[in-house]
């Protein structure tokens, strides 16, 4: 059985820093493109950051560009998100994603591009 396990949620401040984890089991998703995406409270999903199947390329969505560095170890199956200098508007919940090369290059930022889909962790940013 696939699965992707999101931790490391919580109730911040603004400004100070989160390390998101998503941990994948049941095959390994070395050759996957993978990325974080995130849902606020009466919004639609939308996009973070993704990354590719070596990890040597990045994107992120312009919201958290410089603030949030998305990191993977293909060894180990898992997939990180630093999260630094946050702010009230990054509360809600991060899912991780993983989808195949194939549909993962030219449409990273796409959800659909995505398989296999975490539960989800909550991140409340307030004072």
């Amino acid at each position: 059985q696939v699965q992707l396990v999101e931790s490391g949620g919580g109730l911040v401040q603004p400004g100070d820093s989160l390390r998101l984890s998503c941990a994948a089991s049941g095959r390994s998703f070395s050759a996957y493109g993978m990325a974080w995406f995130r849902q606020a409270p009466g919004k639609e999903r939308e996009f973070v950051a993704a990354i590719n199947w070596s990890g040597g390329l990045a994107y992120y969505a312009d919201s958290v560009k410089g603030r949030f560095a998305i990191s993977r170890d293909s060894a180990k199956n898992t997939l990180d998100l630093q999260m630094n200098s946050l702010r009230p508007e990054d509360t809600a919940v991060y899912f991780c994603a993983a989808g195949p090369s194939f549909t993962w290059y030219g449409s990273h930022s796409d959800s659909s591009a995505y398989h296999y889909w975490g539960q989800g962790t909550q991140v409340t940013v307030s004072s």
